[in-house]
């Protein structure tokens, strides 16, 4: 077990948890990409004369790799649901190197320099398609998927190591290996047992008694991850065992910070505040506002080319379906960074006066206010494209918490602990938790999203907002979660 272990464990790049094996993956991958390159011009200029020359192709084979790369990430390649099915993963690759040509194609247009025929970016394409499905294959012949899953113990079998199994059972925490519970003075022991299932459908491993120190046990076992999950600490934790654990490598981590890890959200139920301002995370500084800002005019530029001629053709469509009545355009009031109200732009999709009396409402599944064009924009998210102007003011972000209405902050601001946190940076336009979290129609909706927002405010940085960003082609590409 020990020799996957280095596989099992988690990469941190600023501030977010990666798994390792993929960013092993990413790295083999990316020098494939490079490599199929080479390939493709060996392949496509046999002759005596032709002479690959490593160095004056490095720039095009690097443009490529990191245009290949970013749509494979796109097309969610580097997550393990989809690597279960090798027909949906060879699909994925598929179409994200056929996505990466379109970008690749346009940026011929703006630096020649890099420019590749037709030809050699076909056969380049071809060849990276046979290089990494021969990667991926190869992969999971030698290390199954099971042996990728980190291997976690809880210690504890009351209240709190419950919610281990509950967030199980709710597909919160996905891809780990829950090896056993181990009681502890203080749990809260309940009648029939923790009710909690592993993750392969049988029973987990309970272990009533240690007959053995920690440390030979946890070796014993292959443990990557120890979890708090004591209902009372003051009744004895084996610290000095624990040490020992912490020096041998193994990750120890109380429970909202293995939430945190595991499930990307930070869960408010077991969260104390000390927490907040104890752990690593929620800084501010000058620096990263300003390379926020300077990334999201990036963005917005780049995107102005392809947004303005469709924004042309989506509000021709809003305006026929109307025959004129309503604007095409509307404002609605939103609540910004620091609390602050300001005026949110987007196509209109629902019905002229869908809020009649002035009365506010949670938008719902199938709601009947919504038009026939406005439910196509809903479903790809092409209502929001207007808010590339608030993004320009200075308003929005790209990526951050979605901005709610006024009335919704009060009234969720006065029953959700910590709500307004959300709001110590920008609103975006897609976000952590619009990628993790269906559309929210209730208050037991918003206070899911806040789970995950709170994670972004605490670990947000560029790489993040890429990460999202690129998570989010897919969501738009799809049609996911939106109503």
């Amino acid at each position: 077990m020990g020799t996957f272990r280095i596989f099992r464990q988690t990469t941190q790049l600023f501030r977010h948890q990666l798994p390792t094996e993929f960013v092993l993956l990413g790295i083999i991958e990316f020098l494939a990409l490079m490599l199929a390159l080479y390939l493709a011009l060996e392949l496509r200029f046999q002759s005596d004369s032709w002479q690959p020359v490593l160095g004056s192709f490095l720039p095009k084979a690097l443009l490529y790799a990191v245009v290949m790369q970013l749509s494979l990430v796109a097309m969610s390649v580097y997550q393990r649901q989809v690597g279960r099915f090798i027909e949906v993963l060879m699909l994925r690759i598929a179409s994200g190197l056929l996505l990466g040509l379109v970008p690749l194609g346009m940026s011929y247009y703006f630096f020649p320099t890099f420019f590749l025929g037709r030809g050699v970016l076909v056969l380049t394409a071809l060849i990276s398609f046979l290089l990494i499905s021969f990667i991926r294959l190869f992969y999971r012949r030698v290390i199954t998927e099971r042996k990728m899953w980190p291997r976690v113990m809880v210690l504890g079998c009351g209240d709190k190591a419950n919610l281990v199994g509950g967030a199980l059972k709710a597909g919160e925490l996905k891809y780990i290996n829950i090896v056993s519970f181990v009681a502890m003075p203080g749990d809260q022991q309940r009648e029939n047992g923790l009710d909690c299932i592993a993750l392969d459908g049988s029973l987990a491993q309970f272990v009533e008694e240690l007959d053995e120190p920690l440390v030979q046990y946890v070796e014993e076992k292959g443990i990557d991850e120890i979890v708090l999950a004591v209902d009372d600490r003051r009744a004895g934790l084996p610290n000095k065992e624990l040490l020992e654990c912490k020096m041998s490598g193994i990750d120890i981590l109380d429970m909202v910070s293995f939430f945190e890890r595991r499930a990307g959200k930070i869960r408010l139920d077991i969260l104390y505040p000390s927490w907040l301002y104890l752990s690593e995370g929620f800084r501010e500084s000058t620096f990263r506002r300003a390379g926020k800002r300077v990334f999201d005019i990036a963005i917005v530029l780049l995107a102005l080319p392809v947004a303005l001629p469709l924004g042309l053709l989506i509000a021709g469509a809003v305006f026929l379906e109307s025959r004129g009545r309503g604007s095409v355009l509307y404002k609605q009031t939103r609540v910004k960074e620091e609390g602050r109200p300001f005026q949110m732009y987007k196509f209109r999709s629902m019905v002229v006066d869908a809020e009649q009396g002035g009365v506010v409402r949670w938008a719902s599944k199938n709601d009947a206010r919504v038009t026939r064009v406005g439910s196509v924009l809903r479903k790809f998210r092409l209502d929001e494209l207007p808010q590339l102007l608030n993004v320009l003011k200075g308003d929005m972000s790209f990526v951050g918490p979605r901005p709610e209405r006024p009335e919704f902050v009060r009234q969720l601001a006065e029953k959700i602990p910590y709500y307004d946190e959300r709001h110590r940076v920008k609103p975006g336009l897609t976000g952590w938790a619009q990628i993790r979290y269906p559309y929210g129609e209730s208050e037991e909706d918003a206070l899911q999203k806040l789970q995950y927002d709170l994670y972004y405010v605490k670990n947000y940085s560029v790489f993040l907002d890429l990460l999202i960003m690129l998570q989010t082609a897919e969501v738009v590409m799809l049609g996911k979660g939106a109503q």
